[in-house]
């Protein structure tokens, strides 16, 4: 197995590049801040975005909980990568993390400031450290389980891992995501506003006479589930207009909010 290292200061845009330097040097794994990538998903690993301080982040960045590193010292076993990119604040990071995970130390290392102008390079200072955004080089649906309930969007390039270049398909994908301990401070939407979201779709969706409830649920993973009370239309197929309403809140709310919903259950009261 090759190991090369991708080193550039926090916010300078690593994991943003790490798809495209992927597809145009061959590389088939990631290791960023604490997730084994390949084939463009998260096979194993714990997000250092999804902890709730910076020193935790750090810690998660760097395989030191011995389950979360023999989870992916065993997922990279098993999925045997040819050419794998490490990321890493420096290159004495990089050499911790192969160490930690039992990999041959890097026969290459690449400079942010390398591949990147310095225009580049701040706007993702500001993306980073004035926005709260980071980035995590997977398609969104990958990260949801993991980012239950935060904030997240996709963006979307051409070609992905290993993909030929095709003007008329976006099969590459990152997500955004704003984690807890953002520097721009704490972020949250009431639970009333999701509440009043899924009332007012609910209500627009042919066949409902009255949305009379909406109550929310949050485990201790941030996965949130709606529970709706509803009086249909008298005369409605109720089974097909339910599956309406459930699917309509959930993209409304998931479009407007972007925090991802678990599930939408929907009760039917009675007729009107």
């Amino acid at each position: 197995m090759e190991i090369y290292g991708l080193s550039g200061k926090s916010g300078t845009g690593k994991s943003y590049q790490a798809i495209t330097l992927c597809r145009d040097r061959d590389f088939d794994a990631i290791i960023d801040d604490g997730l084994f990538i390949c084939d463009s998903r998260v096979v194993a690993g714990k997000s250092a975005k999804r902890q709730s301080t910076k020193i935790g982040a750090v810690k998660t960045a760097l395989f030191q909980d011995n389950a979360h590193c023999e989870q992916v010292i065993s997922a990279i076993e098993l999925m045997r990568p040819k050419k794998m990119l490490v990321l890493g604040t420096s290159v004495e990071m990089i050499e911790k993390i192969c160490k930690r995970l039992s990999l041959p130390e890097p026969v290459g290392i690449i400079y942010i400031e390398d591949i990147t102008t310095e225009e580049e390079r701040k706007m993702a200072h500001h993306q980073r450290h004035d926005l709260g955004r980071h980035i995590i080089p997977v398609p969104t649906m990958q990260v949801k389980r993991q980012f239950s309930g935060y904030m997240m969007y996709p963006i979307r390039m051409f070609r992905g891992f290993g993909g030929k270049s095709n003007p008329d398909r976006q099969d590459g994908e990152k997500t955004v995501v704003r984690p807890t301990y953002s520097y721009i401070g704490e972020f949250s939407i009431g639970d009333q506003v999701i509440c009043d979201i899924a009332e007012q779709v609910g209500e627009d969706t042919e066949g409902v006479y009255d949305v009379t409830k909406v109550h929310i649920q949050s485990n201790d993973a941030d996965e949130l589930t709606l529970w709706v009370q509803v009086y249909m239309n008298y005369g409605v197929p109720l089974i097909e207009t339910a599956r309406k309403v459930q699917q309509r809140i959930l993209k409304e709310t998931e479009r407007m909010t972007a925090f991802h919903v678990n599930a939408v259950h929907v009760e039917v009261k009675g007729l009107k």
